[in-house]
């Protein structure tokens, strides 16, 4: 039906018709009326005409039992094999041209490639209005709905050549061809080629005609494919608003499912429903400022200036445990597993067990506060205002290297297994390797504090408060983009994402802007505070596949603090509301 084509081009491809090509042969006739389409298509001028919706001819598809066994030597003899009389309707532009028969005469003494080249320059020399009524003369004689005359494993092979928007259309051709084209092996295939690895999450649609059933697969790749769009062009709906924490700042932010965590400088946490936009609960306890969290399904992890962190349970709101020992503000944490690593003031990193609330490592070494932290179950790694960048075997308490180069202060980090990156105050970012500890590259461009980075696949981005957002290849040091130009943020990045071959990023500017990660191009501003370049700022941002959570104020008033939801797959939900 048409209504799931969403955003699709209904014209078949070339290159889909040319992967069709490579697996059938084309026969001289059909090669003569193909150019003839052409020079209709492009005009004398070789200029292409508006294409238009070219609608199927006849009523369905030929049976094989259709086909006469002997083969035509003539086109006379293909209009009599067709069932139609020899005799055709003539053009009555007055008497024939004197040496027609002549021509006729010499054209049939010739051999077959003699004809097919007189035929050539007689095309080349014909008007539009001539080659259309060869057209109309020729065209219906070879029209074959050839996918039903095959085999249906041979149709489906032949179809697994057209991209998945021409499979789209072609289901639209008959009755036959719906059927096939929704062949769910074959949309997996599809789903494949795209990346697209489960279709469980898709809504299974119910088919607008009876019958016909519905792909998952199809169903996935269709809903993929209209988040991706409502993600790159936008759409007219606005964020849902979810206010809290009155004029204080929202330090940090976490997004699980369908719950949302908020911590503040007001000493609680906020729950919030990414559906309804409610707040289910707040969670109170601590006596100073919350100033980091990590979540994971529905456990929350707080750090904050009262020296304690608090694990509690989402769903009730309850504080499972209450965490002490460190002697400062507790400024940065990493979960992973059962496992929740914490970075202090107190210049030292403790290891927890979550489900115990019990501390099993304490890590000193620093000289100075912990910054930030990174955990990936095996190697603890920690960035201070010491310079240094410590990598640890958390179970012996060991520190394996102290990574010495940086001369400020350093504010963020990544490791994936194998490379270490540090972002410093000094304005450069180095990147390690975590086994030796040596320094493999020094990344520099930016101008100022490098205060947020993302990697993955060997692919680092980062935010700084240079206003800029540069992407690098951490394997050579080479930088691929620097976001920028005419759309760039006009004041500090605050905070980044990937997300679907994306990059988000926020700014005290009061803009989320998206870029293209392979290209480097921005897209669009996905959120614009009416108090941007006033006051207003994007504190930090959260992305799923479907969703963006922006936490969002102002420092002088002119923007009240709050939370803006943005849903990419509202479609279906729409449509299941309704």
């Amino acid at each position: 039906s048409s209504s799931s084509l969403g955003h699709f081009d209904c014209s078949i491809t070339s290159s889909s018709l040319r992967r069709v090509s490579h697996c059938l042969s084309l026969s001289p006739s059909l090669c003569l009326n193909l150019q003839m389409k052409r020079k209709l298509d492009h005009g004398p001028d070789g200029r292409p005409f508006p294409s238009g919706k070219k609608h199927c001819k006849g009523n369905g598809y030929l049976s094989p039992s259709s086909l006469v066994p002997a083969t035509p030597t003539t086109f006379g003899d293909l209009r009599l094999a067709n069932g139609h009389s020899a005799q055709r309707r003539r053009v009555t532009s007055g008497p024939p041209p004197s040496g027609l028969q002549d021509w006729l005469h010499i054209f049939q003494t010739w051999s077959g490639p003699e004809r097919l080249l007189a035929l050539d320059e007689l095309i080349d020399r014909c008007e539009t209005s001539q080659v259309k009524h060869m057209m109309q003369v020729i065209e219906p004689q070879f029209q074959r709905d050839f996918i039903s005359l095959l085999p249906k494993e041979l149709a489906l092979y032949v179809l697994t050549f057209l991209a998945p928007r021409d499979l789209l259309q072609a289901a639209q051709t008959c009755r036959y061809w719906r059927i096939l084209a929704e062949d769910n092996l074959l949309w997996r295939e599809k789903c494949r080629e795209e990346g697209i690895s489960d279709c469980a999450s898709s809504r299974r649609r119910k088919s607008a005609r009876p019958g016909v059933a519905v792909s998952p697969w199809k169903s996935a790749y269709i809903r993929q494919h209209r988040i991706e769009n409502n993600w790159r062009q936008g759409d007219t709906r606005e964020p849902m608003v979810l206010k809290g924490h009155d004029d204080h700042v929202i330090t940090c932010l976490q997004f699980s499912g369908d719950l949302i965590v908020s911590g503040s400088d007001d000493n609680t946490l906020k729950v919030w429903s990414a559906i309804t936009g409610k707040c289910l609960r707040t969670l109170t306890g601590h006596t100073g400022g919350v100033w980091c969290s990590q979540m994971a399904v529905a456990t929350v992890i707080s750090g904050s200036t009262d020296r304690t962190l608090r694990v509690w349970d989402a769903e009730s709101g309850e504080c499972v445990h209450t965490l002490y020992g460190h002697t400062s503000t507790v400024r940065c944490m990493h979960l992973h597993g059962n496992r929740v690593v914490s970075g202090s003031r107190d210049t030292t990193l403790r290891v927890w067990d979550v489900a115990s609330g019990r501390c099993e490592h304490v890590l000193t070494g620093h000289v100075a506060a912990v910054r930030c932290v990174q955990y990936d179950g095996r190697r603890v790694v920690s960035g201070g205002y010491d310079y240094m960048v410590k990598v640890w075997d958390p179970e012996t308490e060991a520190c394996l290297h102290t990574l010495q180069g940086h001369t400020n202060r350093v504010y963020s980090l990544q490791f994936d297994g194998v490379f270490v990156v540090s972002g410093s105050l000094d304005t450069s970012i180095r990147v390690w390797d975590a086994e030796t500890g040596g320094c493999v590259h020094t990344l520099t461009g930016h101008q100022s504090l490098t205060s947020g980075m993302e990697l993955r696949d060997n692919i680092l981005v980062s935010g700084n408060a240079d206003s800029t957002v540069r992407v690098w290849d951490v394997r050579t040091g080479q930088c691929l983009h620097t976001l920028q130009g005419p759309n760039k943020h006009q004041s500090a990045v605050t905070c980044l994402q990937f997300c679907r071959g994306l990059v988000l990023s926020s700014s005290d500017d009061g803009t989320v802007k998206l870029w293209d990660l392979r290209t480097g191009a921005w897209l669009r501003d996905v959120v614009a505070l009416q108090s941007r370049g006033s006051g207003g700022v994007v504190w930090r941002i959260r992305a799923s596949d479907t969703r963006l959570v922006c936490a969002a104020g102002s420092r002088n008033g002119t923007e009240e603090t709050k939370l803006l939801v943005l849903d990419f797959d509202l479609d279906d939900k729409k449509k299941e509301t309704e």
